[in-house]
C-alpha cells in the first residue's frame, strides 16, 4: 500500500560535509517528515518538508510532563550503490510499544515504514559511503497540547529527522572503559525503563557526567531494587562471555529490548554458541573475572553497533577484561552485523531492507 505523503522539496539545500568525522548527531539533512495528531481526527497530514525549526506553545505538555518517545535506526549505502535499512520493522514495532506505555496514540506501522523509505530516498545523496559511516534515522513523538493539567495530551507531532554519522564512540571498535554505578538508579520494573522515552536518558545524565570526569566512556546500571543485578550500559544492552557461553541480562521490565541485542542473540544461536538470558549479578561478574571465566564483554546498540568493554570499575577495583583488547567473539559479531548492514555478507535472517531507487 502506498500512502499519500506530500513532498515539499527545499529551495535552499545545505552544503554537505566533506568528511564525516563530526560528533554524533550534529549534521542534519535537507528534509524531515511530519505527521499531526488531534483527538477525534487521529493521525493526519503526512508530509515531507524542508528541515526547519518547529513552533510550540510554552504550555505544550512535552515540556512539562515528558510525554515523548523516540527511536533510532540507520540507512547504509552499499558498494554497489544500494540503500539498505537494518530491521526497521523492529524499531517501528518498539516505537508503538513505547507509545502505549506513555499513553500516546499508536501509529500506523505501514505509514511509518513508507515515511522512512520516502524520506531516506528524498535525502539519499546525504548517505555517506566512508567506512564506519551511515545515515542515522531519528523518529520521535512529542505531546503538543498547550494545557498544564496532568493528563495525556490530546495533540501530538510525529517527526523523522536524518543525521550523517560516523562512529558513536571515539574509540570505534576498540574497547571502552565502563563505570559500574553504585549510587544512582535509572529505572525499575513497572516504570518506563523498557520504553524508549526521553526521561530514561535524562535520569542517566548525572551518573554519566560523574563517570566521564573519572575517565570512563559509559555507566553500567544495576537494578533499582537489590542494587546488584546488571541491567544495561547507558545507551547499550550488555553481554558477557563466561567460559563457552554468553550471558545477557533478561528483559525484566526495566531493560530496553534492543534491536541489536535481539540480533546478537539470534546470531549466537545461529552459530550454535550457548546464550543465556537471565539475572546476572555484579558479584558473579567479579568472581568470573577473578577465576578467569570472564573472557569478553561488549555492549550492543544501534548507534554503536558493538562496543567491546575493556575494563569495568566496581568498588574501586579495576576489572580488565581480555587484557583490554577486542575479543574474538566481539569482532566476529561486529563483522557479521555490519556486513549484513552493508550488504557485504550473507543475510540468512532477512534483516536488511532494500529501498527501491526507481
Amino acid at each position: 500500500m502506498t500512502y499519500p505523503i506530500s513532498v515539499e522539496l527545499t529551495t535552499n539545500p545545505k552544503e554537505k560535509p566533506s568528511h564525516h568525522k563530526q560528533a554524533f548527531g550534529t549534521v542534519f539533512t535537507d528534509h524531515m517528515f511530519m505527521l499531526d495528531y488531534d483527538a477525534g481526527q487521529g493521525w493526519h497530514d503526512p508530509r515531507i518538508v524542508p528541515y526547519q525549526p518547529i513552533e510550540l506553545d510554552p504550555a505544550a505538555k512535552v515540556f512539562h510532563y515528558g510525554q515523548t518517545v523516540f527511536e533510532g535506526l540507520k540507512a547504509y549505502l552499499t558498494e554497489d550503490q544500494r540503500i539498505l535499512m537494518f530491521r526497521p520493522n523492529k524499531n517501528i514495532q518498539r516505537l508503538n510499544l513505547s507509545n502505549q506505555r506513555l499513553s500516546i496514540p499508536t501509529l500506523d506501522e505501514e505509514l511509518v515504514m513508507e515515511a522512512l523509505k520516502q524520506l531516506v530516498l528524498v535525502d539519499r545523496e546525504w548517505i555517506p559511503s566512508e567506512p564506519g559511516t551511515s545515515l542515522y534515522i531519528r523518529p520521535f513523538v512529542i505531546a503538543t497540547e498547550p494545557v498544564l493539567g496532568v493528563a495525556p495530551s490530546l495533540q501530538y507531532k510525529f517527526m523523522i529527522i536524518l543525521s550523517v554519522v560516523g562512529s558513536y564512540y571515539a574509540e570505534g571498535i576498540n574497547p571502552v572503559s565502563i563505570y559500574v554505578e553504585p549510587k544512582y538508579v535509572r529505572a525499575v520494573a513497572g516504570g518506563v525503563g523498557n520504553a524508549k522515552t526521553a526521561g530514561n536518558y535524562a535520569a542517566g545524565l548525572k551518573a554519566q557526567d560523574e563517570a566521564t570526569l573519572k575517565g570512563y566512556s559509559q555507566v553500567l546500571w544495576l537494578d533499582g531494587v537489590h542494587r546488584k543485578y546488571i541491567e544495561e550500559v547507558g545507551s547499550m544492552n550488555v553481554f558477557f562471555k563466561l567460559g563457552d557461553k554468553v550471558v545477557t541480562p533478561a528483559l525484566n521490565g526495566s531493560i530496553l529490548d534492543g534491536v541489536t541485542r535481539n540480533s546478537v542473540i539470534q546470531l549466537l544461536q545461529h552459530w550454535n554458541i550457548p546464550v543465556e538470558e537471565r539475572a546476572l549479578s555484579i558479584d558473579e561478574i567479579v568472581e568470573a573475572h577473578r577465576s578467569g571465566l570472564l573472557t569478553e564483554a561488549f555492549g550492543t546498540g544501534t548507534a554503536a553497533v558493538i562496543s567491546p568493554i575493556g575494563s569495568l570499575e566496581w568498588q574501586d577495583e579495576q576489572l580488565v577484561i581480555g587484557e583490554g583488547t577486542t575479543g574474538e567473539l566481539s569482532k566476529r559479531v561486529y563483522d557479521a552485523i555490519t556486513g549484513i548492514q552493508l550488504g557485504t555478507v550473507e543475510d540468512p535472517f532477512g534483516w536488511a531492507v532494500e529501498l527501491p531507487l526507481s
